[in-house]
């Protein structure tokens, strides 16, 4: 009978984009509390460093940090080339760079008949190089890292890829097109992949995190001035029945049974980590 712990993660390699970010380090923190080697790659070049140093001295864990741009084939290439180098090989891929911005976000939740500010503050009032570039690093900054370290997971015959998507994949939430049709593609290129990949050895999984506190999004929840909750934070605590935002370390469970043996026949789920809320109708 298989041993069920997570042992099996011990000196393996991950990838980790977008580790630098406030859910990244979270899970790189995760990654090398069980003993897994970890490539911090992300476009802050010293945040990635610095992590990757931090987390070597903490966990006694293999670790680099790499400065990389998920939407350049060049930038990922020359990254994996490194990481095989460094480690031999790669194991995990764990697609967490992503994002939203103002730019792609509209004031309105909702059009109202007769209002003049309809076409400044909703849909009509959106900046379409802005939604693109959303788009783009939530999806395709998914995608680009997948074509280059998932062709050698698939040359060993080994691997899983971990994607991350959020609740608005599910259902879109007010306000943000952009990544709402974003990370909805993330859900579909999930289980596409997951098909795709079958018999090759290689999982394909993602994790669909509720509501957390971060830098993209603190600016809808959260007033800039006092700190105190928008009428969106609120309404979301309303909806979550755990009544409270999710911290980054509550996704660190999670990502471990996707990336470990133990969930070996576990491909192309998107698994909510969310408190409650696609659970919760609102009565």
């Amino acid at each position: 009978m298989k041993k069920v712990d997570f042992d099996d993660m011990k000196n393996r390699v991950a990838v980790l984009t977008g580790g630098a970010g406030v859910l990244g380090t979270s899970m790189a923190e995760g990654l090398c509390e069980s003993g897994v080697k970890t490539a911090v790659i992300d476009l802050n070049r010293e945040a990635a460093i610095n992590l990757s140093e931090r987390l070597n001295r903490e966990y006694g864990v293999e670790t680099i940090g790499l400065e990389v741009n998920v939407l350049d084939k060049s930038s990922l290439q020359e990254a994996r080339d490194s990481i095989i180098e460094r480690f031999g090989k790669i194991d995990y891929l764990i697609n967490a760079a992503g994002g939203n911005s103002p730019k792609a976000t509209t004031k309105l939740e909702q059009i109202e008949p007769g209002n003049v500010n309809d076409i400044t503050e909703g849909f009509f009032g959106l900046d379409a190089e802005s939604f693109r570039q959303v788009f783009d690093l939530n999806f395709m900054g998914t995608l680009l890292p997948t074509m280059l370290f998932g062709k050698n997971m698939k040359e060993r015959g080994s691997g899983v890829i971990v994607n991350i998507s959020s609740m608005s994949a599910f259902s879109p939430l007010t306000k943000v097109p952009a990544y709402s049709a974003a990370k909805a593609s993330v859900n579909n290129f999930t289980q596409w992949l997951a098909v795709h990949f079958g018999k090759t050895g290689v999982r394909v999984n993602a994790i669909a995190p509720g509501f957390f506190l971060t830098d993209q999004n603190r600016f809808l929840l959260t007033d800039k001035n006092t700190g105190e909750l928008t009428a969106r934070g609120e309404k979301i605590l309303a909806n979550t029945p755990a009544g409270k935002f999710g911290q980054p370390e509550d996704l660190k469970g999670a990502l471990l049974f996707l990336l470990s043996d133990m969930s070996s026949f576990v491909n192309g789920v998107i698994l909510p980590v969310d408190g409650g809320y696609s659970a919760y109708g609102g009565v």
